[in-house]
């Protein structure tokens, strides 16, 4: 992505760059988000046309990234174990 205006690193010293990236392989390795990936990864093969598109597990569609990442428009922070009320 050279040339991009956009910064998409995170400035992060490189002790907590390393402690960061542990804990994302971590989570990544989890059963669960593992067992994701082997099904969506399943789904794009078994339909080729979905190029470009994200497996959202919860509504078992095709839908697009920023969908699909953004949890369509309500963000992310009421996924999960969130210490914020909303």
């Amino acid at each position: 992505m050279k040339g991009t205006p956009f910064k998409l690193k995170q400035k992060l010293s490189k002790e907590a760059a390393l402690k960061k990236a542990s804990s994302d392989l971590a989570m990544a390795k989890t059963p669960a988000r593992m067992a994701k990936k082997a099904d969506s990864q399943k789904r794009h093969r078994a339909d080729p046309s979905k190029e470009g598109l994200d497996y959202d597990h919860k509504s078992a569609s095709f839908k697009s990234v920023k969908a699909n990442r953004g949890n369509d428009g309500k963000g992310t922070i009421i996924e999960g174990k969130s210490k914020y009320k909303i």
